[in-house]
């Protein structure tokens, strides 16, 4: 069997290469993939205490100092180690990148968020189903009417994530995502999605529309494009983020999540 640190070295290889720009669900088993921030030091503080206020859709696993692109524990370098980069000023899409070495400067502070994609290898190791794995699509991801806790120019709703069970097996999915607390952890809801401020499921506002089968309930997960939509309404002059879908994985072993 292939050394799983291998499998996350040459994926690590591809991505900086530029040979893998694909969303990373279902990869590098055993490992914490991340979400990404990227801003200039005078907000980026701000949004520190806004992850720690808000920890289910932000669970912070590491946070780079000012002009530093390397996060060592992670083993991370936060310019090449993402498929795929979005780059926003004053708050509106400005390109995609693979690559942001370019585009580094002195003052940017980069801050890696852990994602619900971690936890799918343990519900696919249950013999739990992950629709969206086995149809090679992406998670769908919707805004929501749940508020975030504010923090100087940083508020709004939370965005979700979600996979579709059939009720029987809620109460599992549940029991064990809440076993990775730093990968957003359990459910934020589960049924009907009006509830949350969702109009039409089919329509999700990133990612590709789910796939269902009849009688599946929806199941709802805290999720790290919160803080992009979070960060966006703030309009700061800069913002870097991954694509969604695309993230960056870390050299954090998922078990200690």
């Amino acid at each position: 069997m292939t050394d799983p640190s291998q499998l996350r070295q040459a994926h690590l290889d591809a991505v900086r290469s530029g040979e893998f720009d694909q969303p990373t669900t279902g990869l590098c088993a055993g490992y914490a993939q991340a979400n990404l921030v990227i801003l200039p030091v005078k907000q980026a503080y701000d949004f520190l205490l806004f992850t720690q206020l808000n920890p289910k859709p932000c669970p912070l696993l590491g946070m780079s100092e000012p002009g530093e692109p390397l996060i060592p524990k992670l083993d991370v370098d936060v310019r090449t180690d993402a498929p795929r980069y979005e780059v926003f000023r004053d708050g509106e899409y400005a390109e995609e990148r693979t690559d942001l070495t370019e585009l580094w400067r002195e003052d940017l502070v980069a801050l890696l968020l852990g994602c619900s994609f971690t936890f799918e290898h343990a519900l696919l190791a249950e013999g739990l189903p992950v629709r969206h794995i086995a149809a090679g699509t992406n998670v769908p991801m919707y805004r929501t009417s749940l508020a975030c806790t504010p923090v100087g120019p940083f508020s709004g709703g939370m965005v979700v994530s979600m996979r579709g069970y059939p009720p029987e097996l809620v109460e599992r999915v549940s029991e064990l995502t809440g076993r990775f607390p730093g990968s957003h952890g359990g459910p934020v809801h589960v049924g009907d999605p009006a509830e949350i401020g969702i109009a039409d499921i089919m329509t999700p506002d990133f990612g590709d529309p789910p796939v269902l089968e009849d009688g599946d309930v929806p199941v709802f997960w805290a999720c790290g494009v919160t803080p992009q939509a979070v960060v966006l309404d703030a309009k700061p002059e800069l913002a870097i983020f991954h694509k969604p879908g695309h993230m960056i994985i870390t050299a954090q072993r998922d078990a200690v999540v």
